[in-house]
């Protein structure tokens, strides 16, 4: 809310700061060694491995995809505090309902937020989205079945379609999370109120265009989604180095 600038160093296993009226940059998280360790104190002490995708959560602590590790990890700061929020550190299937302390999750890779603090989570090696609303204390299963990486379901329940790799997630204003389903080469979205997914951008195949039609244009490898306040998609369509967007 200040305006600085936090981003993520994925190699380096760091999170930086840029304050915005000095301009100088530190270092909130990571010691720039990759290991897993330092829950409870200070996050510049605590080791880190691979982290991706970071966001604020309503109360302003910073919530990490620590990708390496299969947690997605907290920092508080006004104290410099770390801690795992969601996570084991197993490579294990995340039930639907099953309680935020305690549960594994399977390459956690984006985050994103909704206006009203609920977390959407995409994992990356567990090909599956879940919703997490932390007054409840659970997870949602919204999307993916969880098996190896494929291409189906569109049109049909979400929780029924196979997914390739998500890594990129948006929540968007008309209640619906946009995912760039990386390995399969598309952006799907996700409708929150009936269950459907659909493909809105890509044809399942690599490849590099042409603009026109989004079902018609093929995409290599999106990373990255991005859904602004008047529904404009925006995507980081990685090897084919462009930012498409969908109007």
């Amino acid at each position: 809310k200040a305006g600085n600038m936090f981003w993520v160093e994925m190699p380096n296993h760091v999170i930086r700061r840029m304050d915005k009226k000095t301009g100088i940059v530190t270092t909130v998280a990571g010691t720039g060694k990759e290991g897993y360790s330092g829950d409870g104190g200070r996050a510049t002490e605590a080791m880190f491995s691979r982290p991706h995708s970071i966001q604020f959560d309503p109360q302003g602590r910073l919530l990490i995809c620590d990708i390496g590790n299969h947690r997605v990890r907290r920092l508080d700061l006004k104290t410099g505090v770390v801690d795992t929020y969601l996570g084991t550190g197993e490579r294990k299937p995340t039930p639907d309902g099953a309680p935020l302390k305690g549960t594994p999750v399977n390459g956690p890779r984006s985050i994103d937020l909704d206006p009203h603090g609920n977390l959407h989570l995409g994992l990356r090696e567990g090909n599956a989205v879940y919703r997490i609303d932390p007054k409840k204390g659970v997870f949602t299963h919204i999307a993916g079945t969880g098996g190896k990486n494929a291409y189906t379901g569109d049109g049909g329940p979400a929780t029924k379609a196979d997914l390739g790799g998500p890594k990129g997630i948006a929540w968007a204003p008309d209640n619906s999370v946009y995912i760039a389903d990386t390995e399969t080469h598309t952006v799907r979205r996700i409708d929150l109120r009936s269950g459907i997914i659909t493909t809105v951008l890509g044809t399942g195949v690599r490849g590099n265009g042409p603009d026109g039609d989004p079902l018609k244009c093929q995409t290599a490898r999106p990373h990255g989604v991005f859904v602004d306040k008047n529904g404009v998609v925006y995507v980081g369509d990685s090897e084919a180095h462009r930012v498409r967007v969908i109007r």
